[in-house]
């Protein structure tokens, strides 16, 4: 009986899942950006926005692990901003990717320019939490986000983060100037039907009787969908319950059965 519970347990930790439910038209309009852009060696920005445990990074993990021989001839460049000390530490963290010597302020933004605008394979650049680059007058989203338009450049941005407005709030002066626009990806909160066939999918993988009923599943993708629609909550909910259920059958098989005639 152990295993089952073991099993179960794996099967609702947060890793990238072969079947990414409700996520199809998502992954096909990154799929397609990447190919119209990186593959056609046409550079550009994409701007995926969603709250947290809505599928975005684990969307575009699966699309690069999927086109990963069409990207073969270019670079990818994978950074969280969250690892970064400030917003300009991205700057160095890019160089160093590129093989650039480390320079500072001004003189790397320079060199940075310099080898996107020279020829050579496409880049493409993905930034996680992208949010974190916010500084006063926005000027490390700016440069990155102006890099793409800049005549000969390679490069291609993906920035990823949980703030639909990001790019209007922080970045007006580019809407200003639609060529430089991001295109932009929205995930919306999975609904409680969505959650709940998650959840199915990933216990439905365990051999054996389930080990969490379906109305308890439903209960869970209800509370969570009403509050946030984050799936990596469900699954947290769904584990922590699997545990309990684990503890008490094994306190169960602990205990003696008491001797006939007592109840």
């Amino acid at each position: 009986a152990g295993t089952c519970y073991q099993q179960a347990k794996q099967m609702l930790h947060v890793a990238i899942p072969e079947q990414l439910h409700a996520r199809e038209r998502e992954i096909g309009i990154i799929q397609k950006f990447l190919r119209d852009h990186v593959c056609q060696r046409q550079p550009g920005s994409l701007y995926i926005s969603g709250p947290p445990g809505t599928g975005k990074t684990a969307c575009l993990s699966r699309v690069l692990r999927d086109c990963e021989d069409e990207l073969a001839g270019s670079k990818t460049i994978l950074l969280n901003c969250m690892s970064l000390r400030s917003p300009q530490r991205v700057f160095p963290a890019l160089a160093q990717q590129l093989g650039l010597p480390e320079a500072t302020g001004r003189e790397d933004v320079r060199r940075l320019e310099k080898q996107l605008t020279a020829k050579g394979p496409m880049v493409l650049l993905v930034l996680d939490e992208l949010d974190q680059l916010e500084s006063k007058g926005q000027d490390v989203l700016y440069t990155l986000f102006e890099w793409p338009r800049l005549p000969g450049s390679r490069l291609v941005l993906v920035g990823l983060a949980n703030a639909l407005d990001l790019t209007d709030r922080s970045l007006p002066r580019l809407s200003a100037r639609p060529d430089s626009r991001p295109h932009l990806l929205h995930f919306a909160p999975y609904t409680r039907d969505q959650l709940s066939i998650i959840l199915r999918e990933r216990l439905g993988q365990v051999a054996g009787d389930p080990v969490l009923d379906a109305a308890a599943l439903q209960f869970c993708a209800r509370k969570v969908s009403a509050v946030s629609g984050d799936a990596r909550k469900a699954l947290d909910i769904c584990r922590r319950a699997v545990e309990v259920v684990e503890l008490e059958v094994r306190s169960q098989t602990l205990l003696k059965p008491l001797p006939s005639g007592e109840s």
